[in-house]
C-alpha cells in the first residue's frame, strides 16, 4: 500500500471497503521518512492554543505528500482544537500552499468559512520562526443531579429527552424529526417546546434545564450547527442563535439552563457511567459527536467535532455533502455508514426511506444468522480500531464509551469487537491503554439526555 509516495504495511481492512487507507500509519509512516523540523499551532477564542511538532521532507520529489500531509494535520487540529489563526514554522514554501488551500476559494474553502464564521474572526496564516506555547482554559461541566430537571438532545434524525429527578430518569422520550431538511426554524423551536412540554408533564416542577445538541455553541449560543442547515442566514441570526434560550423561557420563564455541543455530552454521560475521567465518548448516529472529559474531570474547550476529521487517504473516499471533503469520520462512525456500506454487502435499500429507518431495516436483518449485514458492522469496527489509535495520538484518553443508535443491538457489539481485535493486532500498545465500552442498551440510546439535564448548576 502506498499514498503520496509513502509506503505503509499492511493492515486489517474493512471487508466491505479494502481500498482504504488508515491514516494514522500514514502519518507515522511519513514521519518517520522526514528529517526537517516544522510545527503548527492553532489559536482559539480567549487566546487557547494547541501545538502540533512534527517532520516534513522538504524535497522536490516529496513536495506533494509535504503538501498532503500539512494539509490534512491541519485540518484534524482544526476541527479537534477548534481556530481561526494558523501558526507555521519551518517552511515557507508550505505556508504560501496552506494559505493557498485554507482560502475562500482552495481546496479546503469550507474549514476556511466555517471558522471564520465561528470565531466571528478572520481565518489568518502567520509564518514564523517559533509557534506560540500550547495553552488551554479546561472547566468543569455537569454532574450536577439535585432536584428536577429536564434533559434535551436534539439529534439530527430524532429528538431525545428525558426528565429526571436527583440524578433519576423517570421517563425518556424519543421522537422522529427532521431538522436538517426544514428551512423554517419555527419547526425546529416548535420541537424544542413539545419536547420540554412532555417531559414536563411528569416532573412535579422543573428545576433547571441542559441541553445536548450537535453544532458550535458559545455562552448557550448557537454558532453554527448542522440541524439548521436549510435555514437561511438571516433567521438563523434571528431565530436561531438563542432558539434554546427562547423555548426555554417560553415554556418555563426564568429557570437555570446550558446548552453544549453533544459530544461533549457524550463524554459526560461516559465519564458518569463509568465513574471515570480521561473518556472519550463517541456518539454515532446521525453524525459523529465526540466530546472528551480529561483527567480531571473538565471539558477542555476543544472544539471535538471529529466528524470532519479525516480518517482515510485513499482517493476514493467518500464526500461529505456538507463540507465538501473526502475520508471524514461523519461517513465511517454514523448512519451514513451503514447506508454507505449496504450495496456492497448485497442489500438494496429503498431510497424513499430517511436514513434512520434504512439503518433499523438493516440492523433488522442482524436478528437473521450469517446475515451479509454482519460485514458491514464488522467493517465500522475495522475503521472504528485504526480511527481511535488515531484520536488516541491527540488526546491520550484511558476510556472509550460508545454511544448512539448505530451502537444499538448486536451490531454494536459487532463494531466493538472488531475494533478491539484490529487495536490489538496493530496497536498494542493504545489497547493495552485504554478500556472501550458500550453501556447498556437504553443508555446507547438516551444516555446523553440523561447526562445533559445535569448540565446546569443552579447554584451558579
Amino acid at each position: 500500500m502506498n499514498l503520496y509516495g509513502i509506503d505503509l504495511p499492511n493492515t486489517t481492512l474493512p471487508p466491505l471497503d479494502p481500498a482504504y487507507i488508515p491514516l494514522l500509519p500514514f502519518y507515522q509512516a511519513f514521519e518517520a521518512s522526514a528529517t526537517l523540523p516544522f510545527s503548527m499551532a492553532v489559536e482559539r477564542s480567549e487566546g487557547q492554543v494547541a501545538v502540533y511538532h512534527t517532520k516534513i521532507h522538504g524535497t522536490p520529489e516529496m513536495a506533494e505528500a509535504d503538501r498532503y500531509y500539512v494539509r490534512r494535520m491541519i485540518k484534524t487540529m482544526l476541527w479537534l482544537y477548534g481556530g481561526y489563526k494558523i501558526y507555521l514554522a519551518g517552511s515557507e514554501s508550505l505556508y504560501q500552499a496552506m494559505v493557498e488551500d485554507y482560502s475562500a476559494t482552495g481546496i479546503q474553502a469550507f474549514d476556511f468559512d466555517y471558522m471564520a464564521k465561528v470565531f466571528e474572526s478572520p481565518f489568518t496564516f502567520v509564518l514564523c520562526d517559533q509557534v506560540p506555547a500550547e495553552q488551554g482554559n479546561p472547566k468543569a461541566i455537569g454532574r450536577h443531579l439535585e432536584g428536577c430537571r429536564i434533559g434535551f438532545d436534539a439529534g439530527g434524525s430524532d429528538r431525545k429527552v428525558s426528565a429526571v429527578i436527583d440524578g433519576e430518569s423517570v421517563f425518556s422520550e424519543e421522537v422522529v424529526w427532521h431538522p436538517k431538511l426544514n428551512s423554517d426554524p419555527d419547526y425546529h423551536y416548535d420541537g424544542i417546546v413539545a419536547a420540554l412540554k412532555s417531559a414536563a408533564e411528569h416532573l412535579p416542577r422543573v428545576d433547571a434545564v441542559g441541553v445536548s445538541s450537535a453544532g458550535v455553541y458559545i455562552n448557550n449560543r448557537t454558532m453554527n450547527a448542522s440541524l439548521f442547515l436549510q435555514v437561511p442566514q438571516d433567521l438563523f441570526d434571528q431565530k436561531v442563535k438563542d432558539i434554546f434560550k427562547r423555548a426555554i423561557f417560553d415554556t418555563f420563564g426564568q429557570v437555570p439552563y446550558a446548552v453544549c455541543n453533544d459530544g461533549d455530552v457524550s463524554a459526560l454521560a461516559g465519564a458518569m457511567n463509568l465513574g471515570e475521567n480521561n473518556v472519550l465518548g463517541i456518539a454515532m448516529g446521525t453524525s459523529e459527536a465526540v466530546g472528551f472529559v480529561d483527567a480531571n474531570g473538565c471539558i477542555t474547550g476543544w472544539l471535538n467535532e471529529l466528524a470532519f476529521v479525516p480518517v482515510d487517504g485513499t482517493p476514493s473516499a467518500m464526500m461529505d455533502e456538507w463540507s465538501l471533503d473526502i475520508g471524514c469520520g461523519v461517513k465511517y462512525f454514523s448512519q451514513d455508514a451503514v447506508i454507505k456500506l449496504a450495496p456492497a454487502a448485497g442489500i438494496a435499500l429503498n431510497p424513499d426511506l430517511s436514513p434512520a429507518e434504512k439503518l433499523k431495516l438493516v440492523q433488522g436483518l442482524m436478528e437473521t444468522e450469517s446475515s451479509p449485514a454482519a460485514d458491514i458492522f464488522r467493517s465500522i469496527g475495522v475503521y472504528l480500531g485504526h480511527t481511535l489509535a488515531l484520536y488516541h495520538h491527540f488526546y491520550g484518553f484511558a476510556h472509550v464509551l460508545l454511544l448512539g443508535r448505530v451502537l444499538s443491538g448486536r451490531g454494536g457489539d459487532l463494531i466493538l469487537a472488531t475494533a478491539q481485535a484490529v487495536l490489538d493486532t496493530h496497536y498494542p500498545a493504545v489497547a493495552s491503554a485504554i478500556s472501550l465500552a458500550l453501556p447498556d442498551e437504553k443508555a446507547r440510546r438516551v444516555g446523553q439526555s440523561v447526562a445533559a439535564a445535569s448540565l446546569p448548576d443552579m447554584e451558579g
